[in-house]
């Protein structure tokens, strides 16, 4: 090893004397002129690996919670991920190995006879013998780095790896944001149902009231036909809503990592009301969008391919050697008198390559620009995003007013259309009319009152993981 050791340390020393290293250094992009002046944006700083926190219990909902934390530990989307992250890790270590000489280790033993008919040019009988061979070599190899074409490729997996910690926390929004929006449209269609249930029966009653009134002979046969067709009607609609509702429900078992075939979520109607939104929303918040980290790291990594491809203009320089032991003998292998070695420098000039260097340089030049161009074109989506969910969380707020209005206007021509009715001042015909108008208004707020909550949703991934 003292021999090997005598080899080893001279490349390293050289390594630390070099410090060169062709290509630009990376500076992060500054997205401020495509960017609201009022958001404050600033260099590229980003903040993906802050800690989000259990964000879904800005809702309260315990079973929301409980679903997030059972996607968390049984997503085989997230766990898809995690694997991705620990490969781009090791690619970014297997990288950096590169900088250091790499060394091996070859013994062997041999046993040879040699003829004793060798042709010579000497007129002396050689003999016939046994010869034995004992070799343990150690075999080095290294490129000293003058140029920088290692640190650069080191520079750009080390970039991709954290471009691919950003992807993870990409899964991971993502999945938690599906789950939520999935988890409130259930919930809303459990409120729809639950207003079809009470219409259906109600309907039922009604039915059994008129078929009592026409067996009287105070109404006609084709009011009973009518309230018949009320109730088909309805129980069609229900039957339809549960279809809806089991579909939403497998969509979250599949996001959950659960066989569908077992996964229950009792049915409950969404009561509550979406947590109100802070105003003046910095955008620090969006640094910790984890697809703003990613185009930022893949930019980076991009910036430092240009450096591994100018490298290859300058000329390359390899040392390998070997050092070891070899006897004729086991017993006098690690004598002194054993010891042999080797030391082989080299170096390679490129002097034509029909352009192939300056092409990939351009190459690399052009990838970087393609890359910052998705990168000021991911910020700008980002703030779009995050303006889309201000305004569907503002619009669906005065929607959801109106709607409970109309509601209420809704309940009060039903009940003077049922009086006017039974005091045979009307048909059936404007009852029917008033009740469906009410049922209308009842579901569209129940349909509302989901769409705010995954509004809400919508407007937390926005901005990279809630507003706290």
């Amino acid at each position: 090893m003292n021999a090997a050791h005598r080899l080893v340390c001279p490349c390293t020393m050289l390594l630390l004397l070099v410090s060169c290293a062709v290509g630009p250094d990376y500076k992060k992009p500054n997205a401020s002129d495509i960017t609201p002046s009022d958001w404050r944006w600033k260099t590229a700083a980003p903040k993906d690996a802050v800690p989000k926190g259990e964000w879904w219990k800005v809702f309260a909902d315990a079973t929301l919670s409980r679903l997030e934390k059972g996607a968390l530990a049984d997503s085989q989307s997230l766990a898809a991920a995690v694997a991705r992250v620990d490969e781009a890790r090791a690619a970014a270590r297997v990288s950096w190995s590169q900088i250091f000489p790499q060394v091996g280790l070859d013994p062997s033993f041999e046993r040879q006879r040699t003829s004793g008919n060798l042709p010579t040019p000497i007129p002396i009988p050689i003999p016939s013998a046994n010869v034995d061979t004992f070799s343990v070599p150690f075999d080095m190899s290294y490129e000293v780095d003058v140029w920088g074409r290692i640190r650069r490729s080191i520079e750009a997996a080390r970039a991709e790896a954290q471009a691919s910690v950003a992807d993870y926390q990409n899964v991971l929004l993502t999945l938690t944001a599906d789950i939520a929006v999935n988890y409130f449209l259930l919930r809303a269609l459990d409120a729809e149902i639950a207003t079809l249930r009470r219409t259906v029966e109600l309907r039922s009653q009604s039915l059994d009231i008129l078929n009592a009134r026409n067996l009287a002979g105070s109404i006609p046969e084709a009011d009973v036909d009518r309230g018949r067709t009320q109730l088909a009607s309805a129980r069609a609609d229900l039957a339809d809503l549960a279809r809806q509702r089991a579909e939403t429900l497998n969509a979250i078992a599949l996001l959950c990592g659960k066989p569908v075939s077992t996964f229950e979520i009792a049915e409950l109607p969404l009561a509550a009301s979406p947590p109100v939104i802070p105003p003046g929303l910095p955008s620090t918040l969006l640094e910790r969008r984890p697809d703003i980290a990613r185009a930022e790291r893949t930019l980076a990594a991009k910036s430092a391919q240009i450096g591994v491809a100018k490298a290859a203009y300058f000329p390359a320089l390899s040392l390998t050697g070997q050092a070891g032991y070899l006897s004729n003998t086991a017993s006098a292998l690690f004598s002194g008198a054993s010891t042999v070695w080797s030391i082989e420098p080299g170096l390679t000039l490129p002097l034509f390559n029909a352009g192939r260097t300056s092409a990939q340089v351009r190459q690399a030049g052009a990838t970087y620009r393609e890359f910052l161009a998705e990168y000021r074109q991911t910020v700008l989506t980002a703030f779009k995003e995050v303006e889309d969910s201000l305004a569907e969380a503002t619009f669906l707020g005065k929607q959801a007013s109106a709607r409970t209005e109309a509601l209420a206007f809704s309940r009060r021509v039903t009940k003077l259309a049922r009086a006017r009715y039974e005091a045979g001042e009307s048909s059936y015909l404007d009852v029917i009319d008033a009740e469906r108008t009410e049922l209308e208004q009842e579901n569209g707020l129940a349909q509302l009152g989901g769409q705010r909550f995954a509004a809400a949703v919508r407007l937390i991934k926005a901005l990279g993981g809630g507003w706290e």
